[in-house]
Parts: structure tokens; sequence; C-alpha cells
């Protein structure tokens, strides 16, 4: 029992440790981190419109961002986060704000983001640095997203 233990213990952490990452993703057809953005399809772009323009959708993007921003006044940490807190409450705020982007998030432990990925249109790239700055945390964004008109 005594060599099991820190068997089982160091499997449970090296598990943990390989499915655990940084990377949020607004879609699961948003590319990963280094890979070429590619223009969605219109059926995967309606789709993820509908999805994300919900009211149902929305209300439950916001409370995960309101619960998070609760837990970290709980603990009197109002501007340090965790890397994963940071990339999936940005993911969050642009899943609900720009609908049919195919955006993967990453951020480091300086509070900058990465965004890549693509966009419908122009206004929809221009959205992306200020709503990720809206969390609190962000101290820098870093936009590497395309324009790409989805394909009909």
């Amino acid at each position: 029992m005594n060599k099991l233990t820190p068997f089982l213990i160091s499997s449970l952490l090296a598990f943990g440790s390989v499915a655990c990452n940084d990377t949020a993703k607004t879609t699961v057809t948003a590319p990963e981190p280094g890979q070429a953005p590619v223009a969605p399809n219109g059926q995967v772009t309606q789709e993820a419109r509908e999805d994300a323009q919900s009211e149902i959708r929305r209300r439950q993007l916001n409370a995960d961002i309101r619960a998070r921003e609760e837990r970290n006044l709980a603990t009197g940490d109002t501007q340090d986060r965790a890397v994963g807190d940071l990339a999936s409450e940005v993911r969050s705020k642009l899943e609900a704000n720009i609908p049919g982007g195919q955006l993967t998030v990453n951020a480091a432990q300086d509070g900058t983001v990465t965004v890549v990925g693509t966009v419908n249109d122009q206004d929809q790239l221009a959205k992306i640095e200020p709503l990720a700055k809206e969390i609190r945390g962000v101290t820098d964004v870093i936009v590497n997203a395309t324009v790409a008109t989805p394909k009909s």
C-alpha cells in the first residue's frame, strides 16, 4: 500500500497536467494555437450565431463570469488571476458578444491575452480588444484574428 499511494497520486497529477491547458475556444472548430485560421461554412456560422444570441446562453456566460468574479472577491484576490480563469472569462465574453466568431484565447501569467481565429467582419474584429479588457486582470490583448466571411 505504501508504494501504491505515491504511484496513484503521481498518476493523477500527470493526468491533470496533461488534461489541463490554458486554451479556451469560442467554438469547437476554432483553430488550435499555431494553426492557420480557416473561414467557417455558412451552417456552422448560423448555428453559432443562434446559440450565442440566445438569451439563455448569454445569461449562462454572464453568470459564469460573475461567479468567477465573486470567487476572486471572496478570496480577497481582485487582480491576480489564474491563467485558465483569464482565458475562460475572455472566451465567455467574446462568445457572448461576437456571434459566429471562431476564436481561441490563450492567457499568460502577466495578464496578456492572445486571441487567434476568425470573425465575420471588421466590426467584430475591432470589438475583440475592448471586450477582453473588460475582464479584470487582463493587462494587454494581442489580436491575431482575421476577418474571414463564411463560405455559403
